[in-house]
């Protein structure tokens, strides 16, 4: 990774930490993620599923929604950001779209698809951040009924 790119990858993880930061502030799980194409966000969320009542709406399922409809070409440029490990779900949206990168904000307190998404081509970055683990660790211990259900225990 060039020194340009780590830059760009911490620039972008910050949109996700904030994305997390709103979710948990609203009551929700704190994951946050964001679409980059071109250097630019382009779609940015947060898990939603405990606000919407929504099974599906994680942190990366909800920055592909907030991006919109968007021609396939433009998947493949992207770079998902993601302040924890996607899981099954969100492995399968990244690969449906074709998104060539994921830059993850830790693995520590949940390590979903990235063995998958290596074997399939995308490139898995793991900025091991400790804001992203602190985030979690600390949801985890106030609310491990909430986070044993978003991750289907």
């Amino acid at each position: 990774m060039t020194p340009s790119q780590d830059s760009d990858d911490r620039t972008f993880m910050a949109v996700a930490k904030a994305e997390a930061r709103t979710g948990r502030g609203e009551g929700g799980i704190p994951i946050g993620a964001a679409l980059v194409v071109d250097g630019k966000v382009i779609g940015s969320g947060h898990n939603r599923r405990v606000q919407l009542g929504s099974p599906i709406r994680h942190g990366e399922t909800d920055a592909l929604e907030q991006a919109g409809r968007q021609p396939a070409s433009v998947y493949r440029r992207a770079t998902m950001y993601t302040t924890l490990s996607p899981c099954d779900m969100c492995t399968g949206s990244i690969l449906l779209y074709e998104i060539p990168r994921v830059v993850m904000g830790e693995n520590r307190t949940f390590m979903g698809g990235e063995d998958y998404l290596r074997s399939r081509g995308v490139e898995v970055v793991n900025l091991d951040d400790p804001e992203c683990v602190a985030m979690m660790d600390e949801f985890i211990a106030e609310s491990p009924e909430l986070w044993n259900e978003d991750i289907g225990e």
